[in-house]
């Protein structure tokens, strides 16, 4: 704190500089100063800054010709206004006058002479260097203004170390807002903070995510533009194109002409401009004169409303206008208070009194030659912002009136230090609890108005707009677009092209992904139990799929495995009941039980592959069909090759048929080779167990319940037995082929043979090809022709013998064709 009092002691001597040079032959006009029993500054650009370049620290002289500025001049008299209304109110600060000094800030040097001038101390010019400032007592208890958030900045850091009071009524800048920097700021312009959400909230409404953004030079703009850079991405806004309008820009040169040019190349439909309306003059001109027209531009409230730009020749052409604006107030009495001192001040302006500290920045010659005719028009936007000054002074009284302890006839008259006043009507930052009004512009012919289209309201930021009350400019009144890509079909996804993630490539999610709306650059996986086909936004359930009974093949098949387990059983009641007749002598006797059975087990086995599979069913199916199916080939193989035995090698090798036949050689044949096969199925379920599972992979939509390990090395092992059982029997059938009529079974054998590989090739063909459900009815067509095969090969012409040729199944019939066969064996 004693620095900065330092600081502004050793600025004492520039400014006793700046007087010398400005106040030679000063002059002031009525109206910037009243006597009171508290002061209040007042900080106004009633004339606009002077782009020169200086050469001495010499505050600029504001009232010079072709300046005068008519919106600074209503809040000026805004102020005036409210405190004479104070003054003449019985309720506020009753016995007690409140007076002002006001100036003129059209720069930033008359803004920094104004503030020490403000803080010089109570009848005195100038500043005393103290330890302790809270005894410090200035002229003026607060400071109304500045105008704008350059010299907002500028004035509330000198303010800050003596907790002065300073209420601005335009500086909306959001950095104003941090309390640690600027403890006595306050102000009655809402924070550009919530500006900056309104116009992102503006453009998401309308779905406008492809802009570009122009500011001005200085705090409001550039941190504006800031501010809405940061707060646009995070809601999928890009900004193509970005600049800044110089502070010393003009019509014309070549900069501005190259960020025309650059603007128009950037082919963006909506371009923001947050800007003080001075420099948006400038840019607006330039964009007349470079024609660009056909756009939507977003104002900041700075200018979205000021006739300061509309009436910018040539404006009207340059598209669609929508703009943030404070909300719309009035000052009822302003405009009459404004005629009453158009009357006071008539004449030239007085001389100030010898040794007085008048100012040159407490004139202005203009307001000299005003009429009741002639006067600023007060318009929409100064009156906005007049109500704001006039919010500003109410503040200050109300924050007097408690501090002085007022009762409704007297206030107490004590001393009054600027740190003692407490905040009215605002929140924590020093901001404002309003909000704003959204607007369009709207031209009738040359004539500008403007419609109130919605509104923002603040804490937190929520837009309410009437879109049927605009008027746009492109055909049939349709809203513009600005996007930089158009949105993505159903199920596509976003894959970003370039530096911007508005401008991408449309891609449709794969198969089994989906496009969460949420994030709409990534494609999510479905669930294990869900699908998506390509390009989907949502998944499906899969559909759980296996052979069921009431499948019509289902039904197909089990008629059929069932007609062949009743032929079965028949035969073996017919051979049961004809077992010692010469036919089913000759078939093996009661071997042709055991291979009745075998093929009654194997096709009993098929009943476990349809239906869910169980633990059960997967054990047993593949494993007892193959075991069944291997026994009957070992009988079959032992039968043909006992046969070729007694008729071909009894009286060659007699002493090895001797030993085949007292050892059982038959049975002992058929038990090994069963064994064996038996000891390959134990080992099969043993390290390749089959058990129930759930597929997932072969086809997208579908779960296929099936029984795991289906073609295993166990299988494969399994089969390759059979295989060579089967050739087995094919060659002793063949050795064969030559013996008695009644014993000559090559061609039936080998029928039933050739049908079994058929069957098998057939089936490895189609689970190539085929995965699905349906493959399980595969592997019992081709089982149930191996079974059918086997059965209708071998005991099928037995059977006919028995039941349609009786005369046949006859010991004299056999005997006679073993001897026709020894006959024909004793000719060769």
């Amino acid at each position: 704190m004693f620095v900065w009092a330092a600081y502004l002691l050793s600025l004492q001597l520039p400014i006793a500089f700046c007087w010398a040079y400005s106040c030679h032959k000063t002059e002031s006009s009525p109206g910037f100063s009243l006597p009171g029993d508290y002061l209040l500054g007042g900080l106004f650009a009633l004339h606009s800054d002077c782009l020169q370049v200086r050469h001495r620290p010499q505050v600029t002289r504001c009232d010079r010709p072709n300046s005068f500025n008519g919106h600074g001049y209503h809040l000026f008299q805004a102020m005036r206004f409210s405190i004479e209304e104070i003054n003449n109110s019985t309720a506020l600060l009753p016995n007690i006058s409140l007076g002002y000094e006001l100036f003129d800030v059209c720069s930033e040097s008359a803004n920094v002479y104004a503030t020490l001038r403000v803080l010089a101390q109570r009848g005195t010019g100038h500043l005393e260097m103290q330890r302790d400032l809270h005894n410090y007592s200035s002229k003026v208890v607060a400071l109304i203004g500045p105008d704008n958030t350059d010299h907002a900045v500028t004035t509330a850091s000198l303010l800050g170390p003596f907790l002065m009071p300073m209420i601005s009524y335009e500086a909306s800048s959001v950095a104003l807002s941090t309390k640690r920097q600027y403890p006595s700021f306050l102000r009655t312009i809402p924070s550009d903070k919530h500006q900056v959400e309104a116009m992102v909230l503006l453009l998401r409404s309308f779905g406008w995510v492809w802009i570009s953004l122009i500011g001005s030079y200085g705090d409001y703009g550039q941190l504006g533009v800031q501010a809405l850079e940061e707060l646009a991405a995070p809601q999928g806004i890009c900004i193509a194109f970005k600049d800044i309008v110089p502070f010393s820009a003009q019509v014309g040169d070549p900069k501005m002409q190259q960020m025309v040019h650059r603007l128009a190349q950037a082919r963006t439909t909506v371009i923001v401009v947050f800007s003080n309306r001075y420099l948006a003059r400038v840019f607006f001109m330039s964009v007349v004169l470079a024609n660009l027209t056909g756009k939507v531009w977003i104002a900041s409230e700075d200018w979205a409303i000021s006739t300061y730009i509309t009436k910018v020749p040539g404006i009207q052409g340059i598209g669609t206008v929508l703009g943030v604006a404070i909300q719309r107030r009035r000052v009822p009495g302003l405009k009459e208070f404004e005629e009453s001192y158009i009357r006071e001040v008539k004449g030239s302006p007085r001389s100030c009194p010898e040794g007085s500290w008048c100012s040159t920045n407490q004139l202005c010659r203009e307001c000299h030659t005003f009429t009741t005719q002639s006067m600023p028009w007060l318009g929409a936007f100064s009156m906005s912002a007049a109500y704001n000054v006039y919010q500003a002074v109410y503040a200050v009284a109300h924050g007097l009136h408690q501090l002085l302890g007022c009762t409704s006839e007297t206030c107490s008259r004590g001393p009054v230090y600027p740190w003692q006043k407490d905040t009215v009507a605002f929140d924590d930052n020093g901001d404002p609890l309003g909000g704003y009004n959204i607007i369009s512009w709207d031209w009738n012919g040359p004539e500008w108005t403007f419609e109130v289209i919605g509104s923002a309201s603040v804490s937190p930021v929520q837009l309410d707009i009437n879109k049927t009350k605009i008027q746009w400019h492109g055909k049939n009144n349709q809203v513009p677009t600005s996007v930089c890509t158009t949105d993505c079909l159903e199920g596509h996804h976003r894959v970003v092209v370039g530096s911007h993630h508005c401008c991408f490539e449309c891609i449709p999610c794969e198969a089994g992904t989906f496009l969460n709306k949420s994030d709409l650059h990534i494609c999510q996986p479905c669930a294990k139990e869900e699908w998506a086909p390509e390009g989907s936004t949502t998944c499906f359930p899969r559909t759980v799929e296996f052979l069921a009974w009431q499948e019509p093949i289902s039904l197909v098949l089990l008629t059929a495995n069932t007609l062949l387990l009743l032929l079965l059983v028949g035969t073996t009641g017919l051979f049961a009941r004809h077992l010692h007749t010469p036919v089913v002598r000759s078939a093996g006797g009661r071997l042709c039980f055991l291979m009745l059975g075998s093929l009654a087990a194997g096709s009993c086995s098929f009943y476990g592959f349809f239906g869910e599979p169980t633990v059960p069913t997967c054990l047993l199916r593949q494993p007892l069909f193959s075991l069944g199916f291997a026994v009957f080939l070992s009988c079959l193989t032992i039968r043909s090759f006992q046969l070729v035995i007694i008729f071909k090698f009894s009286t060659k090798v007699p002493t090895f048929y001797h030993t085949w036949a007292q050892n059982h050689g038959a049975g002992l044949s058929v038990t090994a080779s069963s064994t064996v096969h038996l000891l390959i199925c134990v080992l099969w379920l043993a390290v390749w167990t089959p058990l129930p599972t759930r597929e997932y992979q072969r086809f997208p939509h579908l779960v296929i319940l099936e029984c795991t390990e289906v073609n295993s090395a166990g299988f494969l092992l399994a089969f390759t037995h059979n295989i060579l059982l089967s050739v087995s029997t094919f060659a002793c059938s063949y050795l064969g082929k030559e013996l008695p009529e009644n014993y000559n079974e090559a061609k039936c054998v080998t029928f039933s043979l050739l049908l079994n590989f058929v069957s098998w090739i057939a089936f490895f063909t189609t689970s190539i090809i085929y995965q699905g459900s349906y493959l399980p009815a595969v592997y019992v067509m081709a089982g149930l022709a191996t079974l059918s095969g086997g059965f209708s090969g071998y005991f099928l012409p037995k059977c006919y013998v028995i039941l349609c040729r009786p005369d046949l199944n006859n010991a004299e019939h056999f005997q006679a064709s073993i001897l026709d066969y020894t006959r024909r064996s004793g000719s060769t």
